[in-house]
């Protein structure tokens, strides 16, 4: 696996890519926006974990480019505290965020957990709920015949929430699947890919359900059975 570290902190930069190396992963780092950009855009790397800020480019400004073109997982490194940074870069399309100055095991971690989504498995077939058809194997979503570009993230809990079709998937259990840990108050990752999955998928009517305080629940018609 191949990871792009972009971040403006040289020292930083070598203690990760030291780290990177010992867990097996070959590592490439810029820190400067514009050359970190046209690295993320070669299709070269499995994962790009970036900075906000940077000189050249910010680190908003990278994921809107790399979304446009790409579904590369990003995870996003944020000043502690700046709990609007982690929502606009949730809302560009950041797989996960963390807040510096963190501890490295964590953030391999998190970069596992990205990666591990990204690993061939078991395939069931494709699956149909409420006119949304997805197929595991190729990763495809479509709305009735018109297929809709998602994120690997936004996949991976839409695949879930479908499967578990008319029942309540609660915060915790799609932490656990997607991150392999436990949500906090202050998590608002699955609650911002379920917001981006909204957008794309309903139109004229709610398919992706909250139970307040507890989760989501994917809405089928009546006529479908509720799956095991």
């Amino acid at each position: 696996m191949r990871i792009l570290i972009v971040d403006d902190d040289d020292e930083l930069s070598s203690l990760l890519t030291e780290l990177l190396a010992r867990e097996g992963f070959r590592v490439e780092c810029y820190n400067d926006g514009r050359r970190g950009l046209a690295a993320a855009l070669t299709g070269s790397f499995d994962m790009l974990v970036l900075d906000v800020m940077l000189p050249g480019l910010d680190g908003f400004e990278i994921l809107k480019r790399v979304r446009r073109e790409s579904k590369l997982p990003v995870l996003m490194l944020t000043a502690r505290g700046e709990d609007e940074d982690r929502i606009v870069g949730l809302e560009l399309g950041a797989d996960d965020y963390l807040p510096k100055p963190f501890n490295t095991r964590e953030l391999i971690a998190r970069i596992r957990a990205i990666l591990r989504r990204l690993e061939p498995r078991d395939t069931a077939g494709k699956l149909e709920v409420n006119g949304i058809l997805i197929d595991p194997g190729s990763r495809e979503v479509y709305v009735g015949s018109t297929p809709v570009e998602v994120t690997t993230f936004e996949f991976d809990i839409l695949e879930v929430l479908m499967r578990a079709a008319g029942r309540v998937v609660s915060r915790d259990e799609l932490m656990e699947e997607l991150y392999g840990r436990k949500a906090t108050p202050f998590d608002r990752s699955v609650d911002m890919h379920i917001s981006h999955l909204r957008k794309k998928l309903e139109q004229d009517k709610p398919l992706i359900k909250t139970v307040r305080g507890v989760g989501y629940q994917f809405v089928r018609t009546p006529d479908e059975g509720i799956a095991a």
